[in-house]
């Protein structure tokens, strides 16, 4: 088992390492911001440390039209700053975040501000959100599939399932602005965007109520259909016949077995979830204004503000491949007869 872990986490790191590679390649080769506005000192500052990285390079007379940005100062001579091939740029970058975990800097968000500091600042406010949805999700949703399978083809069953499918085929931004034109706007029940870190605790906690509501709705129906099915599937299977026929009564039949047993493949969906939940919130909390990392990564994009994109980027991925690794190990976890990497 252990060595199938240290297999699974090695692999993930090179996974993570060729992903990385390429989106780095892949966004060194757009065509760079040109920034036409702001203080010469900043505009100066960013430059000069992109020179350090390796990324760019300056030159005092114009050698090509192809320039990153020019700089005229006070004294009237010119400084031109020029993009480092490719490939340059990769082993500059690689040598950055190994020897000095140096990702690179705002351009236009946060000017001059280390990538991976606006990163972290946002980080743990989308981490909230979706911990909050998944806290209040799981139990609704396993309680809810567990309820319809148990109920299977009663009217109970048909009015679960019917409300899931209809909920599930909703779109989450359609949701969120019916929602909040319902809520914020015409009522004023809720705050109409993310309260502010001034404001009183009461309003911060109302703020919380309608995108953990929205997030979780479509885990909700998302387990109640995979935990009715799976509880359908076990309780029709033989072995539970044969612990009914061996004088177990129906409760004790479903909670010692059959629960157990749906749980394997159930549990670990939870974690995948997670992730679904937290690259989902994009949209999100650029409608409602959240200050999380799904929203930076949107205003990076249109910004073309590579770094902060870049690193942005690299969060999703490594949570990603992460949840992956921690999903293999889950089901030897819960189900000790299962053995990962046995022969």
């Amino acid at each position: 088992m252990w060595k199938y872990i240290l297999k699974r986490i090695g692999l993930a790191l090179i996974t993570a390492f060729i992903i990385l590679s390429l989106t780095f390649i892949l966004i060194k080769m757009l065509p760079p911001q040109r920034m036409l506005t702001g203080k010469l000192g900043t505009r100066t500052a960013f430059y000069e440390n992109e020179v350090r990285l390796g990324y760019l390079y300056s030159s005092a007379e114009k050698l090509t039209d192809d320039y990153v940005d020019k700089l005229t100062y006070e004294d009237g001579h010119t400084t031109y700053y020029y993009k480092t091939p490719v490939l340059q740029q990769y082993f500059s970058w690689i040598r950055n975040i190994v020897t000095r975990w140096d990702w690179g800097s705002s351009e236009v968000i946060m000017p001059n501000v280390d990538a991976t500091v606006i990163i972290g600042e946002r980080l743990w406010t989308s981490m909230k959100i979706n911990i909050f949805s998944v806290i209040f999700s799981v139990p609704i949703g396993i309680a809810l599939g567990i309820w319809a399978a148990l109920k299977k083809g009663k009217m109970t069953d048909t009015i679960i399932s019917t409300v899931v499918m209809v909920l599930i085929s909703l779109p989450g931004f359609v949701l969120i602005t019916f929602l909040m034109l319902l809520l914020c706007y015409n009522n004023a029940v809720l705050p109409t965007q993310w309260p502010n870190p001034t404001d009183p605790t009461g309003k911060k906690v109302l703020g919380y109520i309608l995108p953990v509501f929205c997030l979780s709705l479509g885990s909700i129906c998302g387990y109640c259909r995979f935990v009715r099915a799976e509880l359908c599937e076990v309780m029709e299977s033989e072995y539970l016949l044969l612990a009914r026929t061996k004088g177990l009564t129906r409760r004790q039949a479903i909670t010692r077995h059959a629960l157990r047993n749906a749980m394997v493949p159930i549990f670990p969906s939870i974690l995948s979830e997670f992730i679904g939940i937290l690259g989902g919130s994009m949209i999100l909390e650029q409608l409602y204004g959240i200050p999380g990392i799904g929203q930076l990564f949107v205003r990076s994009m249109n910004s073309q503000d590579y770094n902060v994109l870049f690193v942005d980027m690299a969060i999703f991925t490594t949570l990603g491949l992460l949840a992956g690794v921690l999903l293999d190990m889950s089901y030897g976890i819960i189900d000790p007869r299962i053995r990962m990497g046995a022969r």
